[in-house]
């Protein structure tokens, strides 16, 4: 039978990989996050270009 401190060494262990695991799951939400900000960005920015286009056409 492991002693008390070696248990909390195991438990410790197993907190810090459930927690190396979540920090790993929240950086790669946030790079996903970070390439759809980017693409709406980008969606947004050709929207007011051709906004700009249509405006020019229309004489305004």
């Amino acid at each position: 039978m492991p002693s008390d401190s070696q248990a909390a060494r195991d438990y410790s262990d197993i907190i810090r990989g459930d927690f190396e695991d979540y920090i790993q799951d929240i950086q790669s939400y946030f790079r996903c996050l970070d390439s759809e900000r980017a693409r709406a960005f980008e969606e947004a920015r050709e929207v007011s270009e051709d906004y700009g286009r249509f405006l020019q056409l229309v004489g305004d």
